[in-house]
């Protein structure tokens, strides 16, 4: 199984230990800093301990963790010009799978613009990105990414994350990848069975997005077990379970 969205550095060894004996051999761990940053060397050397030291940190546990980089809406704040040079050369040297994740939060112009520009290099390097919806405004933040997106990124490279059942028919006409986040305060399991029930297995990835937030680090495999008692069939359930994301993300 893969998880396809958490962030690592937010969690202990416990959580990713646990996370793979209960089956998961992979997983994304995706840029997130949840406080204020004063600056971009504070956000580098964050990204930088991701790549470097949380991958080592799951590996003892036995836990293959692949990286997405980038600026967060959250941290929009700072200089971007520093990240954006490193995401360069992260591609380049294949130190990760996507950008990410980006985004819009707030809908702040310093917001729009780290976004158009993060997209802009994923067109340049034929990269992926996992785009980040937010808890509040989704709908109307979910509108203006749609709209941005397909002016400097071809649809098919990209996830739309956290989609809940009040949105997905908003996006499931487009290209995208679709993430799936089964997560306290988001959406439950069973409301990601009934939207794979009602569109298919094709476009989905599931996640726990196990963070700093209210978290369940076995939410994958436990929607994958509810599919599996729903007796889905199984190769259905495989699609989700991480054949979508290996072909996805090339993993």
């Amino acid at each position: 199984m893969i998880d396809t969205h958490i962030h690592a550095d937010a969690r202990s060894g416990e959580d990713l230990e646990m996370m793979y004996l209960s089956g998961i051999d992979s997983a994304i761990t995706c840029s997130y800093y949840p406080y204020k940053i004063p600056d971009e060397i504070v956000l580098l050397n964050h990204l930088n301990r991701i790549l470097e030291f949380d991958t080592k940190r799951a590996k003892e546990y036995g836990l293959d963790l692949k990286v997405a980089l980038g600026i967060h809406p959250t941290n929009s704040n700072i200089n971007p010009k520093t990240i954006f040079e490193n995401l360069y050369r992260w591609i380049e040297t294949d130190k990760i799978v996507a950008i990410g994740e980006i985004g819009l939060e707030d809908l702040t112009d310093n917001e729009i613009d780290i976004f158009k520009k993060q997209l802009d290099i994923a067109d340049e390097t034929d990269s992926k990105v996992i785009i980040h919806t937010p808890r509040k405004n989704k709908r109307e933040v979910l509108k203006v990414i749609l709209d941005i997106l397909p002016q400097h990124l071809n649809e098919n490279q990209a996830v739309i994350d956290h989609i809940n059942p009040q949105v997905v028919g908003d996006v499931i006409n487009t290209d995208c990848m679709l993430g799936l986040t089964v997560q306290p305060q988001k959406m439950d399991r069973f409301e990601a069975i009934s939207i794979l029930d009602e569109y298919g297995f094709d476009r989905f990835l599931l996640n726990s997005d196990m963070s700093n937030k209210p978290s369940n680090p076995l939410s994958v495999p436990e929607t994958v077990r509810e599919l599996t008692r729903q007796s889905y069939e199984k190769n259905e359930i495989r699609k989700v379970a991480g054949n979508n994301a290996e072909k996805f993300f090339k993993i």
